[in-house]
């Protein structure tokens, strides 16, 4: 399993999610360019102490991570507000690459054409949205356990 930020907007949700992805051991994609600085020192504030132990690819585009992509055989599995199928539904394989979009606009229609799946977190009444450094501890979890891949787990 594998985790993807398209063009991050908030580097205090970035270093959330690379934190909760370090401590499952699940490698993140970071495509630029991210809406701060992403270097290493400012990745290292938003993530603390976790960056250290964090499985960090940079990819300089969108078009540059689908390349790296297609090369590994992965599914593009993009979390969206605009996707039908939730989340729960879906059946994951252990290799997926699991994308969040930008805070601020989600991921573009080319983003959205590329996935091999669109999925949903179903939201109460007329809410816009789950933080996404929330949602996707939500999908890789669901994703994990589905896929028998929680660390430490016999």
């Amino acid at each position: 399993m594998q985790i993807a930020l398209y063009e991050p907007d908030i580097p205090q949700n970035a270093g959330n999610i690379i934190r909760t992805a370090t401590c499952l051991a699940v490698p993140v994609h970071l495509i630029e360019p991210a809406g701060f600085d992403a270097s290493d020192r400012a990745l290292k504030r938003a993530g603390l102490d976790y960056l250290n132990h964090a499985q960090i690819t940079r990819h300089e585009s969108f078009v540059a991570f689908e390349a790296w992509r297609k090369h590994q055989g992965e599914r593009l599995i993009l979390l969206s507000t605009h996707a039908s199928q939730c989340y729960t539904d879906f059946a994951f394989s252990g290799g997926d690459v699991v994308m969040l979009g930008r805070e601020s606009a989600g991921a573009p229609e080319h983003v959205h054409a590329a996935a091999d799946a669109r999925l949903v977190i179903p939201l109460a009444g007329n809410l816009r949205s789950i933080n996404v450094a929330a949602a996707a501890a939500m999908v890789l979890g669901e994703a994990l356990r589905q896929t028998e891949q929680f660390p430490g787990k016999e």
